[in-house]
């Protein structure tokens, strides 16, 4: 009876010491991802994504809170998946961010080809 006992709490603590190290473990990646997912947010924030790209950083900065009070609330695997869409749509605001800067760039460099265009044209009507 007694071997019984002594299998059945070295089974129970066994269990016990699992499930705690797999509910630890849980919380340094959701950590980090929050941490990543802020730093995206940012980024993106510098970028201009607020100016334009305004839906999506505001989507991205709604669900960092949201991830913020899910880690502050213990729940990790919430936190873990709304700091994910976070990165996500601070990702998307960025790249819309950058590809608008980037075709503002190109248009006024299309409209200083033009103009030398028109000044190299003028120049040798002239001659």
């Amino acid at each position: 009876m007694t071997i019984h006992l002594n299998l059945y709490f070295a089974a129970l603590c066994g269990a016990a010491v699992i499930l705690t190290t797999g509910c630890s473990s849980m919380k340094t990646p959701a950590t980090a991802n929050v941490a990543v997912s802020k730093a995206a947010v940012d980024n993106a924030s510098s970028a201009g994504g607020a100016e334009f790209a305004p839906v999506e950083m505001a989507s991205a900065r709604d669900k960092m809170a949201l991830a913020n009070k899910a880690m502050a609330a213990k729940d990790y695997k919430l936190a873990n998946d709304l700091a994910t869409q976070a990165q996500a749509d601070a990702k998307l605001a960025q790249g819309k961010a950058n590809s608008t800067k980037a075709q503002a760039a190109a248009d006024a460099l299309q409209d200083d080809i033009r103009v030398l265009r028109e000044e190299l044209a003028r120049n040798n009507a002239i001659k």
